[in-house]
């Protein structure tokens, strides 16, 4: 057949592209369809990869039957994919966009197969008609990748309600702006009208950047503000006060603190007389250090300090110290350390630890200790391990070694005088056959304890006999609750590294949102033991931990898809609770949530609470004593020793090649939860893949594909949620309505830290702050303080 020689070169090579194409890709999709079969996964792609492969050959051989199987081929992977991901967007994309392009090039080649098999005219219009067809979908499938998937949509308006006269929030005075934990301030000077407007008010320098060199370090401070200055933590336990207005500094402390891992600080912990509860005259602080601060460091010290000029408390402790170690026996360098905020209760400050996890059984103490605020004395200790020892530990012996500890933020309700514990297990996480009674009883709970004493007044536990690493990470909410009759239930909110929310009546510890104890898989590994039922929160929503199957896995590309669904199916998976074995296990959430450290905010007028989660896997195994290396540490991922068991355990992240996680997207959400109901209100994936990538190359495209989250939140009274904590370098606001993403403001680096917010008492302008040190696994790091307010009116 007689084409001009130009466009009959050009069909020419558009057929041997085709042909080329279609064979690589039959190859590889065929060769890894055979290891999936072999390891009882799908048969599909062996049989589309042999297809393919087939097609191919008969298209480079001139064959037009060779366009006819291609087609017939991706009628039915239409047919598959709907049928395996259902008609949600990432999962249609990752199986049929390869495919698509290959029939777009074959529905161009089409005719000039024909009119080389034919001795007639053909007809070009049908062919190129369908590649026009397939030509838009596929640009319209890469325009709604730029489209936020909402996964819960709103069904209802949500009211605002200004905030009355006088009751507009004063001071951000704890981690959680309250002792309970609401992160929600009565301000809405900045509000959905206007929060398109804000601009960057003041931006101060900390010299404190966290090293990016695997040690651990990270900013994830939220300021208090107290009046005209706000106070602010760095990773590397040093103070700064600034001027609310301008950044302008104040004054700065250096603790000198160091500590080879894991430093940081989340916020300081503040105390003045007038927020007091009654003291004796004889308590009274001298008037240089009426206002003080608790700073928390990295090498296991609780300082005072003026919270006027930045000088130590004298008063307090040793000189304004107190040492943490006291009792603890042997605490080598990074073994404890404080990383959360301390709580200021009443007269006394409360410090829990963290302690290294997975390293042997005979770690620091997890015990909790209250210091009276004035003086530093010791005012109580709770041990897990021995609940009778209330003060230090008699001469030569220590708190029990190894027990359950409360790494992350405490709460507090002045008027039942309790104080609320989430903890964490007893080291190590994944072995626990030599874990005591105690350890069990107290392990991954929350413990009320009451404030002035330390005695357990309740307790609750979210994990039983804990293999999983699901101690309680995040501060709990306490909110009262409206019952419908015109009174409130005081309830406690706890969320969880397995993707559950429990709500308890913080009066008694009992369920107020339904939890049922449900049958868990046991382990086969000697020498451990397993408990038969788990505690599942039913009456609230239950946010990504799904027992995932094959069909849940994903890739960016066709063989990324099929390395997960291999790793996948050689990998044992039963839900939540699938126990560590010998053999690789997924357990799903993974070690880091779930649900972490930053905690919830909520919007009291609406009992709306907004919670941002990770939905990262954990691919592991138990590996015995006699393999494990000498040098093992596994701080992050690896084999950690587990010294003093029979094992050490196997962590790696559930990731493609390419170093994306191996399940369908989101892989990080915002979720609105309706706490009169315990239903979803709405929900949407948060962050883009614009600073990160495969591989860590950074797309430098703004897909809202939703990212990993790892930060709190900030509700306010105008409907607004902000939050930075995403991979992404951006501070968001998100209406509290619907979820929608109303404003964003670029930050010089990504960050880990809270939003918070104030109304100056010199001005009466309203500031967002939120400090920006680096998101989590980026290499970009930094020390920024940023304000953001309104343009001054002309």
């Amino acid at each position: 057949m007689a084409f001009g020689s130009a466009p009959r070169r050009i069909a020419r090579f558009l057929q041997w592209l085709l042909a080329g194409l279609m064979t690589i890709v039959g190859l590889a999709v065929g060769g890894l369809g055979f290891k999936l079969v072999t390891v009882g996964g799908s048969s599909y792609f062996l049989i589309v990869g042999v297809v393919m492969v087939i097609s191919a050959m008969l298209i480079f051989l001139n064959r037009a039957s060779g366009i006819v199987l291609y087609a017939l081929a991706f009628i039915a992977s239409l047919v598959w994919a709907v049928n395996d991901a259902g008609w949600d967007f990432w999962p249609l994309f990752s199986r049929l966009f390869t495919l698509a392009v290959l029939a777009f090039l074959a529905a161009i080649v089409w005719p000039f197969l024909r009119a080389a098999n034919t001795q007639g005219p053909v007809n070009k219009k049908p062919a190129f008609g369908v590649a026009a067809l397939l030509a838009v979908a596929m640009l319209v499938s890469l325009g709604w990748m730029f489209k936020p998937q909402t996964l819960v949509a709103a069904s209802e308006p949500v009211p605002v309600k200004p905030v009355a006269p006088g009751e507009a929030q004063k001071n951000w005075m704890h981690w959680g702006n309250t002792t309970h934990g609401d992160r929600f301030a009565a301000l809405d000077q900045i509000n959905k009208r206007n929060v398109s407007e804000l601009k960057v008010a003041w931006i101060a320098r900390t010299g404190d950047i966290p090293e990016s060199n695997g040690s651990g370090a990270e900013d994830q401070n939220t300021p208090l503000q107290i009046g005209d200055t706000l106070y602010v933590c760095t990773p590397y336990s040093k103070v700064l006060a600034l001027d609310v207005d301008s950044g302008k500094e104040k004054w700065r402390y250096d603790s000198k603190a160091t500590a080879p891992n894991w430093q940081r600080c989340r916020g300081l912990g503040y105390f003045e007389e007038s927020h007091n509860v009654t003291t004796s005259p004889a308590a009274q602080p001298p008037a240089a250090c009426a206002r003080r601060l608790f700073l928390p460091t990295t090498d296991a010290r609780l300082l005072a300090i003026n919270a006027d000029n930045g000088k130590l408390c004298d008063d307090f402790g040793n000189h304004g110290v107190v040492d943490l170690s006291v009792g603890m026996g042997e605490v080598k360098p990074g073994y404890y350390q404080q990383t959360s905020t301390p709580l200021v209760a009443g007269n006394v400050v409360v410090v829990g630890g963290r302690v290294a996890d997975n390293f042997s059984t005979d770690e620091p103490p997890g015990v909790v200790r209250a210091y009276d605020v004035h003086t530093g004395k010791l005012a109580w200790a709770w041990d897990p391990g021995n609940p009778q020892l209330t003060g230090e530990p008699p001469e030569g012996q220590s708190y029990t070694r190894g027990t359950p500890n409360v790494w992350s933020a405490m709460s507090y309700d002045a008027k039942l005088n309790l104080i609320y514990l989430p903890t964490g297990n007893a080291t190590p996480d994944f072995w626990a056959g030599q874990r005591t009674a105690l350890d069990d009883k107290y392990s991954s709970s929350i413990v009320a304890v009451d404030a002035s004493t330390g005695q357990v007044r309740w307790h609750f536990q979210t994990t039983h006999h804990d293999l999983w690493d699901f101690d309680l990470p995040s501060q709990p909410l306490l909110y009262d609750l409206p019952d419908g009759k015109g009174g409130t239930t005081p309830v406690l909110v706890q969320t969880s590294k397995q993707g559950m929310i429990f709500m308890l009546n913080r009066e008694t510890g009992e369920p107020v949102a339904k939890v049922e104890e449900r049958p868990v898989p046991a382990g086969h590994v000697e020498g451990e033991r397993y408990s038969p039922t788990q505690p599942y929160s039913v009456g609230m929503p239950m946010i990504g931990n799904e027992t995932l199957t094959e069909s849940d896995m994903w890739g960016a590309t066709a063989v990324d898809l099929l390395l997960c669904r291999i790793q996948f199916k050689e990998m044992r998976h039963q839900g939540v609770f699938t126990p560590p074995g010998l053999d690789r296990s997924l357990q799903f959430p993974g070690s880091l949530g779930g649900m972490n450290w930053g905690s919830v905010s909520v919007d009291p007028n609406n009992s709306l609470m907004f919670v941002n989660d990770m939905r990262l896997g954990l691919a592991n195994y138990m590996v015995p004593r006699e393999k494990v290396a000498k040098n093992a540490s596994g701080i992050e991922m690896g084999i950690v020793p587990m010294e003093g068991t029979p094992f050490g355990a196997m962590r790696e992240r559930f990731l493609s090649p390419l170093g994306i996680p191996c399940q369908k997207p989101p892989f990080g959400t915002m979720s609105a939860v309706d706490l009169k109901t315990g239903k979803l209100v709405w929900q949407v994936p948060v962050g883009t893949v614009e600073d990160t990538g495969p591989l860590g190359i950074r797309m430098h495209m703004p897909i809202p594909i939703g990212m990993p989250t790892l930060g709190a939140s900030l509700a306010t009274q105008s409907g607004l949620l902000f939050f930075a904590g995403t991979q992404d370098f951006y501070l968001r606001a998100f209406d509290t309505a619907t979820g929608k993403e109303i404003w964003k403001a670029r930050l010089p680096v990504g960050s880990q830290s809270g939003p918070m917010t104030y109304v100056s008492p010199e001005t009466g302008k309203q500031y967002i702050v939120i400090n920006a040190g680096g998101a989590r696994q980026s290499p970009d790091r930094g020390d920024y303080i940023i304000a953001y307010a309104l343009p001054d009116k002309p």
